[in-house]
């Protein structure tokens, strides 16, 4: 019977050197061919915890972004309804004087344009996105302009009517951050819109104009010009607000990103050299217990 110089104990101390050193190496090549230190959060040790809370927050701010995105969409299709508003009560007004002349063409003109800048108007207080009615309020699903009625029935120049208006006074407010909303829009009763409408119906609804009812529309639609032109600023300054929102979220979103990134990440070239390192090592351990395990009494008393 052949006995081995070595040891039981000290074979079997090598080999399972020798294993944990595999082990290693197998983990090393999964982290060379993903790029990150671990499949799974327990692998990250101390850091887990944070890579956890990072990926919360980096969805989350994605979610603020997502939000912020479809509000500032809703309020861009805003800005340019009311900037169509805005062409309507030029003309508007550019006819009026036209017709201070006392034309009766031009007076004609006037009224039978009024009549179509009505329905045009209605149409742009119903103007929708997304399926949804942007001046309605929150009543998103329900056309905020009924002019069935309203356009019928002698105007006013000195009377607010918001008779048209079926929605409601909620304005649309987005979360565009853990402590911070932002309020924007309007609804087709404010009163900068009521004013066009009115003069709009005034005119509109005239058999007629004296120079008397001329110089009450004029002074009406320049007003509503005016408001008009303070709502679009409005808008504007709600834009601005949702995007320099949005823009701080996706740049907070990129730091997390990049200091998540930090904690999961390996160094690809560092771990290919410890895994060249490694696999000598290995080698030459496969190769010592081949060696001490090919030994035995008869060959060394030669």
């Amino acid at each position: 019977m052949v006995m081995r110089i070595a040891t039981f104990a000290l074979s079997d101390q090598m080999i399972t050197g020798a294993l944990r050193t595999q082990a290693i190496m197998a983990n090393e090549q999964v982290q060379e061919s993903s790029g990150l230190k671990s499949e799974d959060f327990g692998g990250y040790g101390a850091d887990a915890q944070r890579v956890i809370n990072l990926q919360v927050s980096v969805t989350r701010a994605q979610s603020y972004i997502d939000s912020a995105t479809l509000a500032d969409s809703k309020v861009q299709v805003m800005y340019s309804a009311v900037g169509s508003m805005t062409d309507i009560i030029t003309q508007l007004r550019s006819q009026l004087s036209a017709a201070t002349t006392g034309s009766s063409t031009e007076t004609t003109s006037v009224i039978n344009s009024a009549q179509q800048m009505l329905q045009q108007m209605g149409s742009l207080l119903n103007t929708q996105y997304n399926g949804e009615y942007v001046f309605s309020g929150a009543r998103t699903s329900t056309a905020p302009a009924d002019l069935s009625s309203f356009a019928s029935g002698t105007g006013s120049t000195t009377i607010a009517d918001t008779s048209y208006y079926k929605g409601d006074g909620e304005i649309a407010a987005v979360r565009v951050a853990d402590d911070q909303t932002v309020s924007y829009g309007v609804t087709a009763d404010n009163s900068a819109f009521e004013q066009v409408m009115r003069v709009l119906k005034f005119v509109a609804n005239s058999s007629s104009l004296s120079s008397t009812d001329i110089t009450q529309a004029l002074n009406l639609a320049s007003n509503a010009l005016d408001a008009t032109s303070t709502v679009q600023a409005k808008l504007s300054s709600d834009a601005s607000q949702i995007e320099t929102a949005s823009s701080r979220q996706s740049e907070y979103q990129t730091f997390a990103q990049t200091l998540g990134g930090d904690l999961t990440s390996v160094d690809v070239a560092a771990v290919t050299a410890q895994l060249s390192t490694y696999q000598a090592q290995l080698t030459a351990s496969y190769s010592a217990i081949a060696k001490i395990q090919s030994l035995n009494l008869a060959n060394y008393l030669k």
